[in-house]
């Protein structure tokens, strides 16, 4: 059969025709519960919000792998500066072209076609298979897969095994796949002076001078040195709005906005602490909202590792790396739980670019992937 002709490029290629900008989903889970039910899967529409998730389990015994994965895409920018429509899902080159041909529809497809031909050769697998699919990946993420895992264990329903399809390779299929990654943490500095005129400092107290030997100190400081599986957490000022435009006049206040990605060696909460500390040191009058995006998580070596390279070896004869680099991903709402928790999918090199386009053959070798590792962790 061509490469081209396959039962996950054409999945991928109907997936990819859903306009499915984020929180919509466009039917997508739809297609995906059309090709679950007949294999013997139960399906679950969760709705929360305006987010539209989908569980589907087969079977009901443990262990429980599960592969999650999201169907909503970010915009597509000016289409006309695409090469072909973003949502054509045009075959060219050896490449299938759309948004969300790399993140992450390709590896949908690959992950169906790949349940399908292992439940067909292995029909009395132990253990259950399950997808976790959300529509809220690219948004907010608030009422998504974080939601779908309030309504698990609250249940008491636990996923041992996590596979997550985001693109985690770099320069070919398979050569990393990602065992963790840092956590999150966001926050709205706003800085409290006294607006006066630029003659007159003595009557107005300027936040950009108050905040600025505060704000030196935080971007100096050695937070920690990092392990052996995470670099050191870093502190990024992304946003500081102060002033009225005017030059002679000393503004009131002033908005900073800045994230730690942050390593297993400190928490959240010392984050917090420490900063506050410093920016009562230096006799700062603020207001201080923090938002914590995701915790940081690390899956060791064990059977899901253990599975996941010997699959990458055996379709494509490399030595796969493990790596938390990057930025986050679902599986922060689902590690917590107590669950091996892997990144794995196509080459991250286009994702939320104009022309994204992911190689036909890598996502016909991905569902091999994806199969070797079913076959390794549940074929009796």
């Amino acid at each position: 059969m061509s490469q081209q002709n396959t039962a996950t490029i054409k999945l991928a290629q109907a997936l990819i025709q859903q306009p499915s900008v984020t929180p919509e989903d466009a039917e997508c889970q739809d297609m995906m519960r059309a090709h679950l039910t007949p294999l013997g899967f139960n399906c679950e529409t969760m709705v929360f919000e305006d987010v539209t998730n989908l569980w589907a389990r087969k079977g009901s015994e443990g262990p429980l792998i599960c592969f999650a994965g999201h169907t909503d895409v970010v915009p597509t920018g000016p289409e006309d500066q695409w090469r072909y429509p973003p949502f054509a899902a045009e075959l060219a080159d050896g490449f299938l072209h759309g948004r969300g041909a790399a993140d992450m529809k390709g590896s949908l497809a690959a992950f169906i076609t790949a349940c399908e031909r292992f439940t067909k050769e292995h029909p009395n697998h132990s253990g259950s298979i399950a997808y976790l699919i959300t529509s809220d990946e690219e948004g907010p993420a608030k009422h998504g897969t974080v939601k779908v895992i309030e309504a698990l264990e609250a249940r008491n329903e636990k996923i041992d095994w996590c596979l997550v399809g985001e693109p985690s390779s770099t320069e070919q299929l398979g050569d990393v796949i990602k065992n963790g990654r840092r956590g999150s943490l966001n926050a709205k500095l706003n800085i409290l002076g006294k607006q006066g005129h630029v003659a007159y400092p003595h009557l107005a107290d300027n936040p950009i001078h108050t905040a600025s030997l505060a704000l030196a100190e935080l971007t100096t400081i050695e937070w920690d040195q990092g392990n052996e599986f995470f670099p050191a957490t870093s502190f990024q000022i992304t946003n500081f709005n102060c002033g009225t435009g005017a030059t002679n006049v000393i503004p009131g206040q002033g908005e900073v906005l800045f994230n730690f990605r942050f390593c297993t060696e400190v928490t959240a909460e010392q984050l917090m602490n420490k900063t506050e500390a410093i920016l009562q040191k230096h006799n700062l009058h603020y207001e201080i909202e923090w938002n914590l995006s995701g915790q940081p998580f690390l899956t060791e070596a064990g059977p899901l590792v253990d599975a996941a390279v010997a699959a990458i070896k055996k379709t494509k004869g490399i030595d796969t790396n493990l790596s938390t680099s990057g930025g986050t991903s679902d599986g922060r709402f689902i590690a917590p739980t107590g669950a091996q928790v892997l990144e794995l999918g196509p080459l991250n090199a286009t994702i939320h670019q104009i022309d994204e386009h992911v190689s036909i053959q890598d996502l016909n070798d991905l569902s091999d992937i994806y199969e070797g590792i079913l076959v390794k962790l549940l074929a009796n």
